[in-house]
């Protein structure tokens, strides 16, 4: 009975080291498609989830209470009634903010390049060495972009292993008949665009933001609230740099898409700093969001 027990606790704790990376609901909704057998979708959607949650993606042990909180919205906009899908995926994750119940939102995006093609029960296997399914490569590739931004927001240049191993999913797609993989001037907003953009030099005053707004703005802001707002101010000040340099810069989007909201409420309560300078720099860096900078008051 006692090496019973010896088992049991040994098996808990090795599965508490080496618990996956995320948790992350995945929503499968097929509303816009004319199609009265839904079971396909329930299993698509069973299948996404096991996938996503279940996987190792990384080197790295996570404990339990560290896996990342994200969220997919998979909407399917197409279905040839056999094994082909056109959708769009909106992908949004948070991180906890320290000493606090809250969890800030790190990532907010939607992706309108999803067809793929899908048999129900099919096994869905990452294989890092090869490129066999556009499913599984569009959700690794965010599973990466995810973990890639969450250390981001921990440590200076931290999700450079992940972006890379992102990066490599999208090398293997060239040359594939799915959208959303290659560079296009005219559209700017692809896989491609998101992660060259992550990895390049050009842009790195968002992930210097990244890292001063989460590690040492929110972070200290339960213990100093006036000190954390100050260097979440100055953080948002680093992309006027940004911008001189790249204007519209697509990472700039991404970054007010997943924040607008938190950077109101911040700045509308507790401890003041200069609420004018603040406004005159949200609305050089992002005037698509004036109608919420407008609520910040004193």
């Amino acid at each position: 009975m006692r090496n019973l027990l010896v088992i049991f606790v040994f098996s808990i704790f090795s599965f508490a080291l080496q618990a996956q990376e995320l948790t992350c609901e995945i929503t499968v909704n097929s509303d816009q498609v004319n199609q009265t057998n839904q079971q396909i979708f329930k299993t698509l959607e069973r299948s996404l989830n096991d996938f996503v949650n279940k996987s190792k993606w990384t080197n790295r042990i996570f404990k339990e209470n560290e896996r990342i909180n994200a969220r997919m919205f998979i909407t399917i906009t197409d279905f040839d009634g056999s094994n082909r899908f056109g959708a769009n995926i909106q992908v949004q994750s948070s991180r906890p903010v320290y000493n606090t119940a809250y969890d800030t939102p790190v990532f907010n995006y939607k992706d309108n390049s999803f067809d793929f093609e899908y048999q129900e029960f099919e096994p869905l296997v990452y294989n890092p060495n090869s490129f066999d399914s556009n499913l599984v490569g569009v959700l690794a590739y965010y599973v990466y972009v995810i973990i890639g931004l969450d250390a981001d927001t921990f440590s200076q240049q931290g999700g450079d292993e992940y972006y890379r191993l992102a990066q490599n999913i999208v090398t293997q797609a060239q040359g594939t008949s799915f959208s959303g993989w290659t560079q296009t001037a005219q559209q700017n907003r692809t896989r491609f665009d998101l992660i060259d953009d992550l990895l390049s030099n050009t842009f790195r005053e968002y992930r210097i933001a990244m890292y001063n707004y989460h590690r040492k703005g929110m972070d200290v802001m339960a213990d100093n609230n006036s000190n954390g707002k100050q260097v979440i101010a100055g953080s948002l000040r680093l992309f006027e740099t940004l911008i001189k340099r790249r204007p519209n810069a697509f990472l700039i989007q991404t970054f007010f898409d997943a924040k607008a909201e938190e950077i109101q409420s911040i700045f509308s309560d507790g401890p003041k700093v200069d609420i004018v300078k603040l406004k005159e720099t949200l609305n050089n860096i992002a005037p698509f969001y004036s109608n919420i900078w407008s609520e910040i008051t004193y």
